[in-house]
Order: C-alpha cells, then structure tokens, then sequence
C-alpha cells in the first residue's frame, strides 16, 4: 500500500494538493462516511469523462455533487422548496443526497442530460476539507459517485479503491487514505422536485427521520422514478460471488448475518453484526472478503423490520441478481 504512486495519507499537505490535482482535471478518490468516492471538477468536462472511462459508467447517469455547507446550495440548484432547507438544516453535514432543479452552472455532463442535480454535503473530515480547499481555489464543486467500477461493490476503505481502480488510474490522480467508512452504505436519496419529498434510494437518513423532521407521515418511498439516480439499476453492488438470500448455498459457501443468527452446518461464518448499523457497516467489506477467500456463494440472512433495514435489504436484492 505505502508504495502506491496513487495513495497519500491525509494530512494539510496532501488535502492541498488533492485540490490543487482536482483544478488540474485529474482524479481524486477520497474518503466519506458513506463510501469513497472518485471525484473530478464538476465544470471539467474532460475530467467527468474519466469518472465514467475509469468506472465503466453509462454516460446518461447523473453523478453527485459534493459541497461544503447548506450556504452553497442556491448556487448549484435553481429551485430549493422549505422542506429540502429542513432536511439539509437537519441532516447536512450527513449522508443524504437532495435531489433539486439544478441551475445554470451545472452541466449536461453531470445531470446526465436531466434538468436536475443531486446534492450533498458529507459529513468525513477529510471529504470536507478536500471540498472546502478545492471550493476556495476553483469556484466549482467535486462531482464523485462510488470510486469502483460500475456495478460492482462499493469501497470503504482507501484499499478497495486501489485494488479495483488502480489499474485504470493515472500517475497524477490520488487515492486519499481515510481510514474505514463508518456508514457503510451509500447516501440516502430524496428527491425534492415535487410538492411532496420522495425517497429514490434508501439509507442511514431512514423515512422515519425525514417524517420526523418535516412533521408528516406517509413519505413516499419510489419504487420506480422518471429521475434517474445513482443505485437505480436492478444489478448493482454485486461480488463476484453468487449472493444468495434467506437459504442455502452449498458447497464453498460463506454465511452473513446478525450475530443472534447461528451459522448453518458446512458454511464459513464472514462476520457476526451485533446491531443493524454494524451490519451495514461490515457488508461491502465482507463481499469483497468472500471473494477474496474464493468463495462460490454467500448466504446472507436479511435483517428484519424498517428504517436501516430497508437500505441494507434493498443492497443485498440488488447485489443478488449478480453482475
């Protein structure tokens, strides 16, 4: 690892030149709490075009971007309705993802020709001061989906990232290494277009937070949508292994499941979560760790009930179409 041309730790020096890289067109993967990210100058069309090259990316899907605070927000989208402004006063800096009307400064090769664009604010240290420093010396905002390639599992820790990406990377982009993800699981999103919010994808910001900071019930959770949103394929933070859900899985088998779950006769146990948030924590690193170890199949038990449940089920029936 220490012997990367792309890794770099993350000190005041290296935030620095990460900016400086990201002014410069070239790709910076950086830590947040959700995933890392791969990020690129939102305004650079020739860098977003790497995102899509070095991800294997469709080019009409829209990417994130990644701003400092709530006091950027009427720059990148036109139209901000009350309840995005409570949600991002309640959740900002956080992992959710508001989708806005997106204003001039945005471009086509970001919204994936849409005429909206999604937004957030992460809550990383080192994710905002990377944002922050590159916002102060460029004008422009880190337009960054997952940092692996498309469809595949995404990264929590900054070896993820160089084991899938390195080979597509540059000697002038960067690997920042922040540590392991606390989340785990990518941003929830919400899309904020209509009179009311809807929920496009799920995440640690559950429907029942929203409902609580808004004040009503009955959030619309999309199970389909005209706005087209990162996590909306059908196949998608698939292994390599097959994923196999609530049964058996045979030979050369690994188990996943809440810690009060015992393992079944003949499979590998991969991790024992004590909690929901442990759960979602540890699931993309034990994917990767299944097929690390050659695994054929990896029985995972869904956890039960709503909130976080929903956003960890709704990455494992996706990730157990396969790829």
């Amino acid at each position: 690892m220490s012997n990367s041309p792309f890794l770099s730790s993350c000190t005041s020096k290296t935030i620095r030149n990460a900016a400086k890289a990201l002014k410069d067109g070239h790709l910076v993967a950086f830590p947040t709490e959700t995933v890392y990210g791969l990020g690129a100058d939102a305004r650079n069309p020739l860098a977003v075009k790497r995102i899509y090259e070095v991800k294997g990316r469709p080019s009409d899907h829209p990417l994130i971007l990644h701003i400092s605070s709530i006091n950027q927000l009427e720059k990148w989208a036109s139209e901000v309705p009350d309840y995005a402004i409570s949600l991002a006063r309640a959740f900002w800096p956080g992992p959710l993802t508001l989708i806005l009307k997106r204003s001039e400064l945005v471009p086509d090769f970001i919204s994936g020709g849409q005429d909206t664009v999604g937004l957030r604010v992460p809550s990383d240290s080192v994710a905002l001061a990377l944002i922050s420093e590159f916002e102060a010396i460029s004008d422009s905002a880190i337009a960054a989906p997952s940092a692996n390639r498309f469809g595949q599992v995404s990264p929590t820790s900054s070896k993820d990232v160089h084991d899938e990406l390195g080979g597509y990377l540059s000697n002038s982009d960067l690997i920042l290494d922040g540590g392991t993800s606390t989340i785990g699981i990518e941003s929830t999103i919400v899309d904020c277009t209509t009179q009311h919010p809807i929920i496009l994808r799920s995440g640690f910001v559950t429907k029942e937070d929203i409902e609580g900071i808004l004040g009503i019930v009955g959030v619309q959770v999309a199970s389909t949508s005209v706005v087209k949103f990162s996590g909306s394929f059908e196949k998608h933070y698939a292994p390599k292994c097959r994923v196999i859900l609530d049964s058996t899985g045979g030979e050369n088998s690994g188990f996943f499941a809440l810690s009060e779950v015992s393992t079944p006769a003949g499979m590998t146990r991969l991790g024992s979560p004590e909690s929901l948030e442990d759960f979602a924590r540890l699931m993309y690193a034990t994917f990767r760790k299944a097929d690390h170890l050659g695994l054929t199949n990896l029985v995972v038990i869904t956890p039960k009930g709503s909130g976080l449940a929903l956003a960890i089920n709704d990455r494992l029936e996706k990730a157990s179409h396969g790829r």
